[in-house]
């Protein structure tokens, strides 16, 4: 079974205001480009889209939105409406907060065997009217060295982890930007195209498995 951090591995983010428009068809947009690049590298296929409301001078509202792909492209013309269309009936003045989209994605095991897995990677993407911007996150061991017990799997990180830094590759030359590294966290922190390698203590990792989810 593979375990799933409560907080990201790592992330990665793009600042898109020297590069894309803002705005909720241009996010749409970036997410269309960027998923092409996850699904080539068999890492998401996006299947649906959630986002909160907040607004202005009030902040988060509560709710909480989701439509279904239906396997129509990102690039829908009439996805922008759909999405606009979801507005809080009690909240006229809302605003849409980051998109997040989701899908499965494939990861490998010590074995080589092929494992399909929900949220395998998050994308999200900002329709703010002010800024661009995009993030891609991981939650699980298989990018890094060792697994949440500390233990070293070089098979699986062999696996893996290339394919995740060919993604993140990819991604900036189509975004025409390097991303950041996102701030760490408790389960681990983003170094250039991976992870970042863990203090090894006799040969193990921290064991993190006290505050991972089955």
């Amino acid at each position: 079974m593979l375990l799933r951090a409560p907080r990201e591995c790592g992330s990665w983010f793009w600042d898109l205001d020297d590069v894309a428009e803002p705005g909720l068809e241009s996010a749409l947009r970036t997410a269309d480009r960027m998923s092409a690049v996850l699904q080539k590298h068999a890492l998401l296929e996006p299947a649906t889209l959630e986002w909160n409301w907040f607004q202005v001078g009030i902040g988060g509202l509560g709710i909480h939105s989701r439509l279904d792909l239906a396997n129509r492209p990102l690039a829908d013309p009439a996805w922008p409406g759909a999405l606009r269309a979801c507005l809080p009936t009690g909240h006229p003045q809302a605003e849409m907060g980051a998109i997040l989209v989701l899908g499965s994605g494939t990861w490998f095991d010590a074995g080589g065997t092929r494992h399909n897995e929900y949220s395998l990677v998050e994308l999200m993407v900002s329709p703010d009217e002010i800024g661009p911007s995009a993030e891609l996150s991981v939650y699980h061991d298989v990018w890094g060295p060792c697994d949440f017990r500390g233990v070293p799997h070089p098979a699986v990180h062999a696996a893996n982890a290339p394919r995740l830094a060919s993604a993140l590759l990819e991604l900036s030359q189509v975004l025409g930007v390097e991303p950041a590294p996102g701030e760490p966290t408790y389960y681990g922190q983003a170094d250039g195209l991976g992870l970042r390698a863990p203090d090894i203590i006799d040969g193990r990792g921290p064991d993190l498995t006290d505050a991972v989810l089955g």
